[in-house]
Order: C-alpha cells, then structure tokens, then sequence
C-alpha cells in the first residue's frame, strides 16, 4: 500500500449541512444499529442456549448472525461519529480497514445465505439423507468454507484496491469506504486489475444466485407434493424467511454494483446502500421470528435466562 497515493484520508459523503438534521440521522442510525444489535443478540443466545435449536438449520443461523452483527459494526458505528461530532473523516488505514471488514462480512453472509439454500433443500426434498448430507461434520466444514472465502475475497479486494494511486481527490460520495467509490478515485489504468477481480466476484455470485434459484424451485416442486396442509405450511414457515432474507440481500446489492451509470446519483446511491449494507441486519431477527414456532419459543426464554444467573 506504500505507492497507493499521498492520500492520508478520505472524506465521507455528509448527510447534511444543518445541525439539526445531523442529529436526525445520527439517531436515526442509533436506533437501527440497537435494533440489530438486539433482535442478532436474541438469535445468537436462544440458539446457543436452547438445546432444541441444535440443529443444522438454526447453526447457520447463529452463524447469519454473527456476520450481521458484524457487517453492521463496520459501518454504522463511524457514520453516527461523524454525524454527531460533526465531520466526514476517516483516516487511509481505517478507510482501508472498513473495506476489508465489510468485503469480509458480506461476502461470508452471502455464502451462509447459499449454504442455508442447500440445507432447505436436502431437509425437504432429500429428508431421508439429511442426517448423513448435513451432519455436524459437514456444517462445520461448509461455514468455514463461508467464512474463509469471505476472508480471501476481501483481502484480494483491499489489497488491489489500496495499492492503485488515487489522484481524483478524497472525497467518497458514500456514507462509508464503498469499493466503487474508492475506485472513482483512481487515475491508472491498473485498476482494471480490480475491474477484472470484481468480475470474477460477480460471476461466483451470479453462480451462487442460479444455485440458491434451483434449489427453491425443487423445493417448492416437493412442497406441493406434500398432501397435508399442516405439513405445507410447516415447509413453507421454515423457507420464506430465508427466501424473503436472500431476496431482499440480493436484490439491493446486485442494484447497488450492477445498475447502469445513467442510474446513479449520491442520493440515490446512498439509499441503495443502507438497503444492502445497514437494513437486512436489522430485519433479518424480526424476519426469522415471525413464522418460526420454535424461535418464538426460544426468544421468550432469553430474558429467564439472564434473571436465573
């Protein structure tokens, strides 16, 4: 990163220029940011405290929500700093380190998003291998395989990224340190490698969208198959809040990097972002709650929990 530039810091994108809104927005983002780090906070100790909830399924959830958790430590915390303080720096190494952190979050999310896929579809339409295809061995192995290439595509990014020369300025027209934004600011023809990197980037995701696609549509094939309305429902309670989840984290971000430059403007931009990068983390609790008996259960033993010890 030492020939990156003579940048020393970034600008961020200001919300506003009259106080009174800057507080607005800055709780605003609090109240999200509580939000999430209590409905993730819920998730993590029912399921690590209800034996009942021990099971593949609610494993990569606990994992879902550990990576919301963290996606959203990254970004918001700063943005509510400098809404309150009333400023829109960040210095070169936090920039850079913001960048890695959320490569790294939302990468790995994806991924669980993918492998929960997989784990809807052998539960309904393969229920008699399941124990064998998704043991614990295998859950194991398929999170840290989601963990760790969430791991080598942010360092790939953020080392190709941070070691461009920037010469169009320091001012990012994002509320945090956006890729796309970063290379705005690029004036070598270098960063096609990144170019080039963010197109493979897309194809595994495009993979990974064709596979969770597929995997949904035999899932549903199986789930009107099944004679019994309780038995219907009892499939579809256990795949719409994934499928709500995946719609709403693919649907932003593929508008986010993929829509038309024609499209683009600050406001525009920034909204796109909250929706991919700050809103499902706070909505993916309440969206896993809702029609799942089990976690219902669970969520109303927490506060026991707690007391008893």
């Amino acid at each position: 990163m030492a020939n990156s530039s003579s940048v020393s810091g970034f600008l961020l994108l200001a919300f506003a220029d009259m106080r009174e809104l800057q507080l607005l927005h800055f709780g605003l983002f609090l109240g999200i940011y509580l939000a999430a780090l209590l409905g993730n906070g819920l998730i993590l100790t029912a399921v690590a405290c209800d034996h009942r909830l021990h099971t593949p399924m609610y494993f990569f959830l606990l994992n879902l929500a550990l990576l919301d958790l963290g996606c959203i430590s990254t970004t918001l915390p700063k943005a509510m700093a400098n809404a309150l303080w009333d400023t829109r720096a960040i210095s070169y190494q936090g920039c850079a380190a913001q960048v890695f952190f959320f490569l790294f979050f939302i990468s790995a999310e994806y991924s669980i998003l993918t492998v929960m896929a997989y784990d809807r579809y052998v539960a309904i339409c393969k229920p008699l291998h399941y124990g064998s295809l998704v043991g614990s061995r295998a859950c194991a192995q398929m999170a840290a395989a989601a963990w760790g290439s969430g791991f080598l595509n942010a360092v790939l990014h953020t080392a190709t990224t941070f070691s461009l020369p920037l010469c169009q300025g320091n001012e990012l027209d994002q509320f945090f340190c956006e890729l796309p934004q970063i290379l705005k600011l690029s004036c070598s023809v270098s960063f096609l490698r990144e170019v080039g990197l963010i197109v493979v980037s897309v194809c595994l995701a495009f993979g990974c969208f064709v596979f969770i696609v597929l995997s949904y549509v035999q899932i549903f094939r199986a789930v009107l198959k099944i004679p019994s309305e309780q038995g219907r429902h009892k499939a579809f309670s256990t795949c719409l809040p994934h499928l709500a989840v995946v719609s709403l984290f693919i649907s932003s971000g593929m508008f986010a990097y993929l829509k038309p430059p024609s499209f683009s403007s600050p406001s525009l931009d920034l909204v796109v972002a909250v929706l991919y990068s700050v809103v499902p983390a706070a909505m993916n609790p309440l969206i896993y709650s809702m029609r799942n008996k089990e976690l219902k259960d669970a969520l109303r033993k927490v506060p026991s929990i707690f007391f008893s010890t």
